[in-house]
Order: C-alpha cells, then sequence, then structure tokens
C-alpha cells in the first residue's frame, strides 16, 4: 500500500498492532506503532491500550507506566488502560504498587469497575495476603462498584491456596446473603480445595449439592444452612469436565486410583466426555501404581477418543519407564514425540535429562541439558536440581557446585531438594565437615534445611565414629523446631546396634514412642537384626510377631533379616524358612536368594541350592555376581569342582565373566591334591573364559603355590606377571616370604625382604610376623629377637601373632625366661594368647617340674577366655606324673601329685576331651608304681580305654 503511495488508516493500524500483539510478537508492536506515527496517523485509546498491553505483558513496567502517563497527560487514556496497567503490576507479585496505580487512576477522575477490583483482589491473593484482598474489595464496593461472581471466585479460590477450605465455604454463604449466585466455577474451586485437603467426603458432598440443585428451586450449600436466606430464581447447575477432572486428579494424587477409574465411568455415562487433562491424570494415577502396562493402554484410548496426547501426558509415561529401568522404551517415546511434532518444553526435557542420569547414561542426559539451552529455554529449579543431582551420583562434586553457581547466577533460586543431593555427595564421599557447610551456607540463603538432611548428617557422622559430633546436630535440629522422625530414629538404632548396645536401643525406643513417633517397618528391621546379631532370639521374634499384630508389612528386607538371624542360629532349616516367605507372599529379592543360596551351601544341600539358583533364572531374577561368587565358593568347599564349573559357563553365558574371588575358590579346590599342574591348569581355563589378568590374579595363584611351597613355579609366574608390565606388591612378596619360610629357605626369605625394600615396597606387619615364623622354626631365636627389635624402630607395633610366635619360638628351644618374658608384654598391651601359645608355655615349665606355675597358667588362660584343649591337658598330665615318678618326693608328695592328675582327668571329661595314647600310657604307668594297680585297672575300664587297633 504504502509502495503505492496509499497510507493505511488507523483502524488498519490498530488490526496490525493487535494481531502481531496477540500473536506473542512484542517487539514488532512498538516499530509498527513508530512506523504508523511516521506516516502521521495518532493514536487512539484501543492504540494506546494494546501498547500498553504488550509492554506490560513483556515485563517492561516502568515504561507501561510511563506511555500512560504520557498517554494520560494527552487525556489518550480509559479505565482499560490502568486495569491492564494493574494487571501487569498483579502479574508481577506488586499488588501493592497495583493498588498504588488504582489511587492515582482514582486521583485522576478515570473511573474504576468491578474488573480493576478483581484484578487487585486476585494480586493480593496470588501473593497470600487473601484477607487484605477481601478486606480491598469490601472497601472498593462501598465506592460504588458492585461485588460479582467472579470477585467471590477469586476469593474463594486464595482461602483455598492458603488452606483455610472452611472461610471459603462461608465465602460461598455470604455470596447467597448478598444476592450472588454461585457457579460451577465457585464449586469447583471449593471441590479442588477439599481435594487438596485429602478431604473426598466434602468434595463429593459438594458435587451432591450441583446435582441437587436441578430439583431445588433454591438450594443449601451445606448441612446446617437452613437459615441462610434464599433466593428467588431457579439455580441449574451441572458438573462439568472441570469437576470431575479435580476429582479425578485429586484422587490419583492421593494413590486412590480406583476411586479416580469410578469417577471416569461416572463421567462418561453422563455424557461428559473426557480431554487430555483428565487423560493425563488417570495416566500419572496408573504410573504411580506401577501399572505401566494399563498406562499405554489408555495412551492408545485417547487417540481413539480424538483426544491428542500433549507434552505433559508423553512426560508421565516417559518418566515412568524410566523408573523401570528401561531407557530404551523410554528413547523410543521420545522419537515418538518428535514425530507427532510434540513441542518439548522444561518439564519434558528435565524429565528426560532426569531419566538418562538415573540409567546411568550421563553423557546423553548432559547432552539433554545443552539441547534446552540451545531452545533458549531457561532451565528451572526442578532442572537444576535433577542436574545436580545427576551429576553428585556420578560423584562429581565440582560438576553439581558448578551448577549451582550456574543457576544462582541466571537467578533460579535453589531449594532444599537442591542443596540435599549436594550434601548427600559429600557425605557419601565421607566429606562430613564440607556437608554441614553446605548446609550452612543453604541457612545464610535463607533456605532452612529439614529433618532428612540433619538425618543424613547425623547418620554420616555415626558411621564415621563422631558419635558426639552427630548428638550435637542432632540438638541442633531440635533447637531449631524440627521433630525427630523415623530416618532419625533408623540412624540412632544402627548406631547403638553396630557398638552392640542394644540395651540403649531400648531406651531409645521407648522415650520415642513416648513422644507420639510409631515405629515403621525399616525401624522393627533395624531393630531385629540388632538382637539377632547379639543372639536375643525371643526378642527379635517378639518384634517379627508386633509387626503381625500391627499389620506393619514385612518387605524383602525385613524378611531378609529375619532368614538370615534364624539361619545364622542354627534352629531352622533354609528350606521352611523359604517356604514361609513364599507363603507370606512375599517375592524374594536377590538378597534373599543369595542368602538361601549362602545357607544351603553351608548345610551342605547343594542340590536345593542348585534349584534356587535355576527357579531365579526361570523367575526373571537374574543372579548376580554375589551369587555365582557364594555358590562356586560353597561348591569348591564340598570339593565339586566340575559342578562348580558348571555353574561357571552358566554364568558365561549370562554375560558374566569369572571374577577375581571365583580364581581364588576354584584354585584353592584345586590345590588340595597338591600339584602344581593342576592348580596352573585351573588358572589357564580360567583365563580362557575370559578372566581378566591383572595383579590379584596373579597374586592368587601366586599365594595358592607358595602355601604349598612350591616356591620355583611361584617365580616363574612372577616373571610372567612383571612380563606383562604388573609390578610385583607386597601381597606378592608377602607369598613368597611365606612360601620359603614353609620350606626352611630363610636365607630365601630375607633375600626376597631385602628385594622388597630394594624395590621400595614397605614391609608392614604381615612380612615381619613370616620372617619370625620361619627363624622360630629354624630356632633361630637370636635372629628373631633382633628381627623383633627392627621392626619396633621402624614404627611397626607387634600383633597377637607376633607375640604367639615369639613365646612359641622361645618355649620351643626351653628358653622359659625370654617366653614369660614376651608373654607379659603380650598381656599388657592387651593381647590375649592363643591356646596354641599357652600349652608352649605349660609344657616349658611342665618339662622342669615347675607344676605349680604350669597349673597357673591353666587357671589364668580359663580367665581370659582361651580355652584349653586335649593337649594343654596331655602336657599338665604327663607332667604330674613325671612329677611323682622322680625319686626325690616322698610318698605324701607322690600322691598328691595323682590327685591333681586325677582332677585333671574329671576335668577333661566334663570338657568332653580325651587324653592321647601316651598320655594313658604314662597314667596307667604312674598309678602301677605307687601300688594303685587296681586304679590302674579302674582307669583302662574307664571312659578314656581307647581301641588299639
Amino acid at each position: 500500500m504504502r509502495k503505492h503511495g496509499v497510507i493505511p488508516v488507523l483502524t488498519q493500524w490498530n488490526h496490525l498492532i493487535y494481531s502481531f500483539n496477540a500473536s506473542g510478537l512484542v517487539s514488532e508492536v512498538m516499530l509498527l506503532y513508530s512506523e504508523m506515527l511516521a506516516c502521521g496517523v495518532l493514536p487512539n485509546i484501543f492504540t494506546v491500550n494494546v501498547l500498553v498491553h504488550s509492554v506490560v505483558k513483556d515485563g517492561n513496567l516502568s515504561f507501561g507506566l510511563e506511555l500512560l502517563r504520557s498517554f494520560g497527560a494527552k487525556n489518550i487514556v480509559d479505565t482499560v488502560t490502568y486495569n491492564t496497567l494493574i494487571w501487569g503490576f498483579c502479574e508481577q507479585g506488586l499488588a501493592y504498587q497495583g493498588l498504588g496505580v488504582l489511587s492515582e487512576m482514582v486521583k485522576k477522575g478515570i473511573t474504576f469497575d468491578a474488573i480493576s477490583c478483581n484484578i487487585i483482589v486476585k494480586g493480593f491473593c496470588r501473593i497470600g495476603f487473601v484477607r487484605y484482598g477481601e478486606w480491598v474489595m469490601d472497601n472498593l464496593t462501598t465506592c460504588g462498584i458492585c461485588k460479582d461472581v467472579i470477585g467471590f471466585n477469586i476469593l474463594i479460590d486464595g482461602y483455598c491456596k492458603i488452606g483455610d477450605v472452611n472461610y471459603a465455604v462461608e465465602l460461598i454463604h455470604r455470596m447467597r446473603s448478598e444476592g450472588i449466585v454461585p457457579d460451577i466455577i465457585s464449586y469447583n474451586t471449593l471441590i479442588n480445595g477439599f481435594c487438596k485437603k485429602g478431604d473426598f467426603f466434602m468434595a463429593k458432598s459438594l458435587i451432591n449439592e450441583i446435582l441437587g440443585s436441578r430439583r431445588k428451586k433454591d438450594f443449601k450449600i451445606l448441612a446446617g444452612t437452613d437459615n441462610r436466606k434464599e433466593v428467588d430464581n431457579v439455580v441449574v447447575l451441572e458438573p462439568d469436565l472441570i469437576t470431575h477432572t479435580t476429582l479425578i486428579s485429586a484422587y490419583c494424587k492421593q494413590e486412590a486410583l480406583e476411586e479416580a477409574l469410578s469417577i471416569y465411568e461416572e463421567m462418561v455415562v453422563n455424557g461428559i466426555l473426557p480431554d487430555v487433562v483428565t487423560y493425563s491424570s488417570i495416566l500419572n494415577g496408573f504410573c504411580k501404581h506401577g501399572k505401566l502396562a494399563e498406562a499405554k493402554v489408555l495412551m492408545m484410548e485417547m487417540e481413539k477418543m480424538g483426544v491428542d496426547p500433549n507434552h505433559v501426558s508423553y512426560a508421565t509415561l516417559m518418566d515412568s519407564i524410566f523408573k523401570t529401568g528401561n531407557s530404551v522404551d523410554a528413547s523410543a517415546l521420545q522419537s515418538l514425540m518428535i514425530v507427532r511434532g510434540i513441542v518439548f518444553d522444561v518439564v519434558v526435557y528435565t524429565t528426560l535429562m532426569d531419566g538418562l542420569f538415573k540409567a546411568g547414561k550421563s553423557k546423553e542426559a548432559e547432552t539433554i541439558f545443552i539441547t534446552l539451552l540451545k531452545n533458549k529455554m531457561v532451565p528451572n529449579t526442578t532442572t537444576y536440581s535433577a542436574l545436580i543431582d545427576g551429576r553428585c551420583k556420578l560423584g562429581d562434586i565440582n560438576g553439581a557446585e558448578s551448577a549451582l553457581e550456574e543457576m544462582k547466577e541466571k537467578d533460579v533460586v535453589p531449594n532444599v531438594v537442591t542443596y540435599s543431593s549436594i550434601v548427600n555427595c559429600y557425605i557419601r564421599k565421607k566429606m562430613l565437615d564440607e556437608a554441614v557447610n553446605v548446609m550452612r551456607k543453604m541457612v545464610s540463603e535463607n533456605i532452612l534445611p529439614n529433618e532428612y538432611i540433619y538425618a543424613a548428617l547425623i547418620d554420616g557422622y555415626f558411621k564415621a565414629g563422631k558419635e558426639m559430633v552427630a548428638l550435637d546436630l542432632f540438638s541442633e535440629m531440635k533447637l531449631i523446631g524440627l521433630k525427630e522422625n523415623n530416618f532419625i530414629l533408623d540412624s540412632f538404632l544402627n548406631n547403638l546396634k553396630r557398638s552392640g548396645r542394644m540395651w540403649e536401643a531400648e531406651e531409645l525406643v521407648k522415650d520415642m514412642m513416648s513422644r507420639g513417633l510409631s515405629l515403621d517397618h525399616v525401624n522393627y528391621t533395624s531393630l531385629m537384626d540388632g538382637y539377632f546379631k547379639e543372639g536375643k532370639e525371643s526378642a527379635a521374634l517378639t518384634l517379627a510377631q508386633e509387626m503381625t499384630e500391627k499389620n506393619i508389612p514385612f518387605d524383602v528386607v525385613a524378611y531378609n533379616v529375619l532368614i538370615n538371624g534364624l539361619l545364622r542360629l542354627g534352629k531352622y532349616d533354609a528350606q521352611s524358612v523359604y517356604a514361609r516367605m513364599r507363603e507370606l507372599d512375599l517375592s524374594p529379592d536377590i538378597i534373599t536368594c543369595n542368602t538361601m543360596i549362602n545357607a544351603y551351601c553351608k548345610e551342605g544341600k547343594f542340590e536345593h541350592a542348585l534349584h534356587l539358583w535355576d527357579d531365579m533364572k526361570s523367575c526373571g531374577l537374574m543372579p548376580n555376581s554375589i551369587t555365582c561368587n557364594i555358590l562356586i565358593r560353597g561348591l569348591c568347599k564340598a570339593g565339586e569342582i566340575h559342578k562348580a564349573l558348571n555353574v561357571l559357563n552358566e554364568m558365561l553365558s549370562l554375560g558374566f565373566s569369572p571374577t577375581t574371588a571365583i580364581h581364588r575358590f576354584l584354585l584353592d579346590a584345586s590345590s588340595r591334591n597338591g600339584r602344581a599342574d593342576a592348580i596352573l591348569q585351573m588358572h589357564e581355563h580360567l583365563v580362557s573364559m575370559g578372566l581378566e589378568l591383572n595383579q590379584a590374579v596373579f597374586n592368587t595363584l601366586i599365594t595358592v603355590l607358595c602355601r604349598l611351597g612350591m616356591t620355583r613355579k611361584a617365580v616363574s609366574v612372577l616373571e610372567d606377571m612383571t612380563g606383562r608390565g604388573l609390578s610385583a606388591d607386597r601381597v606378592t612378596y608377602n607369598a613368597l616370604i611365606h612360601g620359603y619360610c614353609t620350606g626352611s629357605h630363610v636365607d630365601k626369605a630375607f633375600a626376597t625382604y631385602s628385594l622388597m625394600i630394594a624395590k621400595g615396597v614397605t614391609p608392614n606387619i604381615v612380612t615381619y610376623n613370616l620372617l619370625l615364623k620361619g627363624l622360630s622354626t629354624s630356632g633361630l631365636m637370636k635372629e628373631a629377637d633382633e628381627l623383633f627389635a627392627l621392626m619396633k624402630e621402624k614404627g611397626l607395633n607387634p600383633n597377637a601373632s607376633t607375640y604367639d610366635t615369639l613365646i612359641s619360638g622361645h618355649g620351643k628351644i626351653g628358653s622359659n625366661r625370654e617366653s614369660v618374658k614376651v608373654y607379659c608384654e603380650m598381656i599388657t598391651k592387651g593381647f590375649i594368647p592363643r591356646t596354641s601359645t599357652y600349652n608352649v608355655l605349660i609344657d616349658s615349665f611342665s618339662r622342669v617340674g615347675k607344676m605349680t606355675q604350669a597349673q597357673e597358667l591353666l587357671n589364668e588362660m580359663q580367665l581370659r577366655g582361651s580355652l584349653p584343649n586335649s593337649s594343654t591337658y596331655d602336657i599338665l598330665i604327663s607332667g604330674w606324673c613325671d612329677l611323682s615318678n622322680q625319686s626325690e618326693p616322698d610318698r605324701a608328695s607322690k600322691m598328691s601329685c595323682l590327685v591333681e592328675v586325677k582332677n585333671l582327668l574329671l576335668e577333661m571329661n566334663d570338657k568332653q576331651l580325651v587324653p592321647s595314647e601316651s598320655t594313658v600310657f604314662n597314667i596307667s604307668s604312674t598309678f602301677a608304681k605307687l601300688g594303685k594297680k587296681f586304679d590302674a585297672r579302674q582307669f583302662l575300664k574307664g571312659p578314656y580305654k581307647r581301641n588299639i587297633v
């Protein structure tokens, strides 16, 4: 037109400006307006109103206010102009500023109307100041405007959103008393309010009120309103699509799926066709109940009914599919969305990213986030929280911290969920102080930590052994008004369980319950586990019974604890426990099956174990590497190598490779015949099956060979190992030293020790204990004492094994003084000698006739919890017999020796221990020499008579 010199008239300019504004092309509106002015066309009120609306819609309130005042000076503004600007302020949460614009409007003599009032009221309701909004409405109506149903509906919605549904009902009474008839929106808003509160009875009562309006000239809102003023006109209301969808959505959110489906059927029968929102709500309900198949069927039904699923429908289904661990189907659904032209919004991208992170596809998840940014979308708090959580789960704390800083730069406010992920990440990394610092940072940003953050920190510090810090955090939590919950109780219970303080756990539970906290199934499980571990079977079973009486369902974890506890006590066989679990309709998980297979293996019921292995696969429960390890270990211990290899072959078909643990089990089993070729053949066989050759595998092979003294073969394996670029470590050298010492090649053992140090590998206490054992076995106790002193100089603390070796070594060469000296040091350090060590000490005293000291050692070992064995009594009895046979003692002393012998024999009999043949001969010979031939004959006829073949 303009090329031909035709200038559009104002009406045409207005139509263009309005169309661009309605299409969201706000920036173009001002350009058109400038062009219009350049053509000499002046605006009218319609033009001004569209301009102000476009600017306000874009969030530029200051420019909008400037335009209003500029055009106001030219008298080109009206009520609509002011209402538009007031709406802009209220939309931005600036209701007070909007009220200020209304005041200016009054001062300028511009008439305000019911729309002005409703906009202001909605603005205050939006920021939660509902009562103030009501006060504004009451005051404005005194200035001559009439209240309408829209204003009341805004207030009803406001009160419902702040949880004051009862007052919202009172507003409906007030509407009626003021002659304003509630409409279906009034009822739908109230129904939504009651649904959010979980009061479905009241929500359905309101629907009945709506239905009753068909038959009543004037109807009551709720029971008990007979005294209300009646209206003369007939009101007929019908529950509409929104009414039913509101109830369906609420029921689905409360996981009351049956009720939701009942309402769905009812609405269809009444001729109300569901829309995409209704279907999406039911879809969400199916997904929450884990009914994925039904959800997919519903999606197909939607399409048959002519309702196209939207991005919300797809995002809901996708999220549910991801939660089942099926990322392939979720990706297929994403492709379908693209093909069908479904627009991806922030919610869809966030669902995709979160699902991919949880499926272990972090690269794809990060790509989705980059795509979101490339599409000019602004990530919200949920998006960043999912990104941070995904990075935290990967242990990428730096990436998580970086995302947190990025969201702050973009003015996206983090919430407690965002920070929870970072806190938990630090806790998993055992960086507890850093986790606390993050919590303090939250508080400084006015984001208050919740009970779950405190629970995670308290649990972390308990596990780290820092009980006092955990207790301080617990006190701090209570000071800020947070209450104990079941998670915190469980942290305390697990801490007390770990330290064997179940009596304190009992007192804690009583205290918590007195303050109104009910135990959940997790708390009961922790308590049961603690009691079983302390051997208090009856207390654990009482708790199990209490759970049943209170209708607290056993989950698989609880039943696993029960199974483990009962099987550990050995009072129940695995088959009966497993059968009982099936009776209770509890589906065994992988932990249950592993526990059962382990129990069967311990009972020697390998057929049952193999049958359960097959059952697992037929039920779709795939054995894991732990299952394989347990079964193969059990079979190997029983010498069933062929069956173990069969299991291993099945394991390969499931996609597993032999592990280092399986390699160890099979080599140990193969070494029982003492043949190096059998060990090496098994090793080669496992390598051919996919066993990864690493340091641990070579160390196992070297250790098994050295244990049998096959050091030449072990050295050959070591050469192969180093030839593959793998270095020998402490385990390797210790194995070789053990092998040389076993073969009495102490010089080679020390040569290996020197090589070890030269290679930069630091010996540990095991190294020195092996060398000490080698020296002691060879009787080289002077060298052993020197090595012991060197070990101490290097800062290594001796352990019980070190002292046992030295005591035995000195005892065997008759160095009683040194034995006692080392023994005293050992006791001072808090170590308890083994029974064999006590036997050496007792023997050293017995051999030199110091039977009183030997007897005292027997008493002392029993006081310290070391149980004497047959050898202990053989040594003492032989010692007393030898003492009585000496020529020096008089007859009374000799008879006293025989009394000691008889007492020791009675002790042995009480402990069901049997003396050796040499001891029996010694006793009978000693009795006979002292003229006690009858006693000797009686002894030989007694409980210790041996059948000598």
